[in-house]
């Protein structure tokens, strides 16, 4: 952007410095085009020259040397209300308030997102394992409307609309089922909750999204509450009900800590997750399997640049030596993730990949961040993804995942995983 094209906004800018304040810019003549214009910005403070008096008004500037320029504007009063919604995350990073701009502007703002994704899944299993061999594959597109509606400068209402179709499932036959199960079709509210700042606690109360252990343990949704304070070293509490529709543990409570923090390039984490009272199929795991699952986790990760590598430990409370499906498990997991680059909604021909090692036990998993398909009772393997962005705001991804099941069954399964992203 070209510092002459800010001249233009001298007039919607609203600064009344005298029309004869004098120029202070040795490069600006009194003949110049936007004399007048510089010298009413000038006077009223808006706009900066160089050390050496010259204003340079044909150099580029970058959005944060023109968010300075609006931040002065709306110290002295300017209506800048358009400007100041365009370089929003620059005048964020300045610590410039916008509330004025808020309450003024349109009080919701709406966003969205649709997703194409293909699964084609193989399982495997040994002769006597009492389990055939077979292929599936689940065809969805899945579409979301994000409405954020301002409550006040520090609290905000959040809310989004999902529709899922599978094209896995004839509509005529699997009929207007659960969004859950992405059969046939359905829309519903999957997101509802308010989010701001007690002092300086981040608050989310509601359905929300929510991760535990990186989404290695749990990425879903949860309807509760979670606390979080600080920046460089991040200390956060959760309690509510999860929403863990695909676990067929159904736990119907948890609640847990934990710490985050950075030192250098290396960041590290711990915490303490709580599922409590299982009411589906625990008794098809007795043998001493409790029903509550408690499990520590500890995480490193180190940020090379354009690489990173990091290593998660999980152990749980349960007992992995009943007589069914877990003999032979384990009660802790050990996840490996690299990643090399990533592609970016906002730069088209920008691309990333990444690795995972898998070795999870049971109790471990309860509902997994991943698209391939995993047995809930445990496993081990890896995966492998790429992203790439094919033109702004619509980024293609690839992965391929081969895990097997833990405990007495020798099943294994292999998935290969696409989707294309739209954002808007």
């Amino acid at each position: 952007m070209k510092k002459s094209l800010t001249l233009a906004l001298a007039m919607a800018l609203g600064i009344t410095a005298s029309a004869y304040a004098a120029n202070p810019f040795s490069d600006v003549p009194a003949g110049h085009w936007a004399y007048g214009s510089i010298a009413k910005l000038a006077a009223a403070g808006v706009i900066d020259g160089y050390p050496d008096g010259t204003f340079q008004g044909d150099k580029l500037m970058t959005r944060y040397e023109m968010a300075q320029i609006v931040a002065k504007a709306m110290a002295k009063g300017a209506n800048v209300d358009r400007l100041a919604s365009e370089f929003a995350d620059e005048l964020d990073a300045l610590g410039v308030r916008v509330a004025k701009l808020e309450k003024k502007s349109d009080n919701v703002r709406i966003t969205g997102q649709v997703r194409y994704s293909y699964a084609d899944v193989n399982a495997h299993a040994s002769p006597d394992d009492g389990y055939a061999e077979g292929h599936a594959y689940d065809h969805n597109l899945r579409s979301r409307i994000w409405f954020t509606g301002t409550v006040n400068e520090n609290w905000n209402y959040i809310s989004m609309l999902e529709n899922k179709h599978s094209f896995s499932n004839d509509i005529g036959v699997g009929g207007h089922t659960s969004v859950q199960e992405e059969a046939g079709e359905g829309t519903a509210f999957q997101r509802a909750y308010l989010q701001g700042r007690l002092g300086g606690t981040r608050i989310t109360a509601g359905r929300q999204d929510f991760t535990l252990v990186d989404g290695n343990l749990y990425d879903t949704r949860m309807d509760g509450i979670r606390a979080e304070y600080g920046s460089k070293v991040k200390v956060g509490a959760y309690y509510g009900r999860p929403t863990d529709e695909d676990s067929w543990f159904d736990y119907d409570k948890f609640w847990g800590a934990y710490v985050q923090g950075d030192i250098g390039k290396l960041s590290l984490s711990a915490g303490y997750d709580k599922f409590t009272n299982s009411v589906d199929n625990v008794t098809n795991f007795n043998g001493g399997i409790a029903g509550d699952d408690a499990i520590w986790n500890l995480g490193a990760k180190y940020d090379f640049g354009k690489a990173s590598l990091g290593a998660i430990f999980m152990k749980t409370n349960i007992n992995a030596d009943g007589p069914d499906y877990s003999t032979g498990n384990t009660d802790k997991a050990l996840i490996i993730t690299g990643t090399l680059l990533g592609a970016e909604a906002a730069k088209p021909g920008s691309w990333g990949m990444w690795a995972k090692y898998y070795n999870q036990g049971y109790g471990t998993v309860i509902a997994h961040t991943m698209n391939g398909f995993y047995s809930d009772n445990g496993f081990k393997g890896w995966g492998l993804g790429l992203n790439y962005t094919l033109a702004k705001n619509m980024v293609a991804g690839l992965e391929y995942y081969d895990l097997d099941a833990k405990g007495l069954t020798t099943r294994s399964y292999k998935t290969l995983y696409g989707e294309l992203m739209i954002t808007y």
